[in-house]
């Protein structure tokens, strides 16, 4: 991660640094889950085991046919979920403080919140087991476009459909944030604006101030990194 920030900092635009770091905190918290090794013996539960969480999920049956994971790799997920959030939710201070675990060196608190409301899609300020298998789905096994539509929902704060400069300094002011003493160059008053005129100038197509999702798409899908990026999930389960 402080490689990425030396050598590509100044020369990417804020949309390639906000996406890989969606890449890589959701990494760090499948493994903090222990779901990123899949290799699980045969004694795998053939069911939820209910008795001693608040929260029921949905049947696995239900949650194969919505998701993209096999029963198999349900299981495993719900395990790794069950184990450290027993309740069967996560609100967000517990979000929060799982995330300061990554990132110890800065203030994750602000990311941690906005990546907590991309995966609250019910906005009942808590996210369940299917909450997070749904949002798991798209950016594990769904397409370009499915994996890059999350990630505008992510910086689309209000969710009016466009990400506005105002939104895009919230998110690019918490990424410096979290990263801490490991951002490159040091923290500047002026850094996080001028990276958020830098992705305005590439992404804000038709200079009305605003980037939509088709306009994001499209950029992203022009930039070589963004698309390494994005394969970096394929095949981790």
């Amino acid at each position: 991660m402080h490689l990425f920030f030396r050598d590509k900092w100044e020369v990417e635009g804020l949309q390639t640094v906000g996406i890989l770091l969606v890449v890589c905190s959701s990494l760090k918290l499948m493994h903090f889950l222990g779901l990123i090794d899949i290799s699980v013996a045969d004694s795998v539960e053939d069911d939820f085991e209910l008795s001693t969480v608040c929260h029921r999920p949905e049947s696995m049956d239900k949650l194969e046919e919505q998701t993209k994971f096999t029963k198999k790799e349900l299981q495993v997920l719900y395990r790794g979920f069950k184990n450290e959030c027993p309740s069967g939710v996560v609100n967000e201070e517990n979000f929060k403080n799982i995330y300061s675990q990554f990132f110890p060196q800065g203030d994750s608190s602000m990311y941690a919140h906005f990546l907590f409301e991309a995966f609250d899609t019910n906005k009942n300020g808590s996210v369940s087991f299917e909450d997070f298998v749904f949002g798991l789905s798209i950016i594990l096994r769904g397409t370009i476009n499915d994996r890059l539509n999350w990630a505008f929902n992510l910086y689309d704060l209000n969710k009016d459909g466009c990400i506005t400069k105002e939104e895009m300094l919230d998110i690019m002011k918490s990424i410096y944030d979290m990263m801490g003493k490991y951002t490159y160059p040091t923290m500047m008053d002026d850094a996080p604006r001028e990276h958020v005129e830098s992705f305005f100038q590439k992404m804000d197509q038709n200079r009305d101030g605003v980037v939509t999702i088709d306009e994001f798409i499209d950029s992203c899908k022009k930039d070589e990194n963004i698309m390494q990026s994005m394969q970096l999930f394929d095949n981790v389960i």
